[in-house]
């Protein structure tokens, strides 16, 4: 079973303005770990409070959160950015 990777707007936005490598070595992760599993949902982890139904996957010190959508059998990239700031 094959993952669809999707980026919203905001995420593609802030790959833009990750270095080159990083956002290679992000979008590399999602096709090539991500998008062939059974279950995206055994890599990442679930986020709670307002980010709560979302996931998480760590690239270094990068951190990608998805929106996973089963019906879809879809991965959403909602947001991408360093550790520190990806969640405020």
């Amino acid at each position: 079973m094959a993952w669809t990777i999707d980026y919203a707007e905001t995420a593609k936005k802030e790959l833009r303005k990750l270095d080159k490598q990083t956002a290679r070595r992000i979008v590399d992760f999602m096709d090539e770990r991500i998008a062939g599993l059974e279950n995206p949902r055994s890599t990442g982890k679930a986020l709670t409070g307002p980010l709560g139904g979302l996931w998480r996957y760590g690239v270094g010190d990068c951190r990608v959160i998805c929106d996973i959508q089963d019906g879809a059998l879809r991965v959403l990239v909602v947001r991408v950015g360093n550790r520190r700031d990806v969640y405020r």
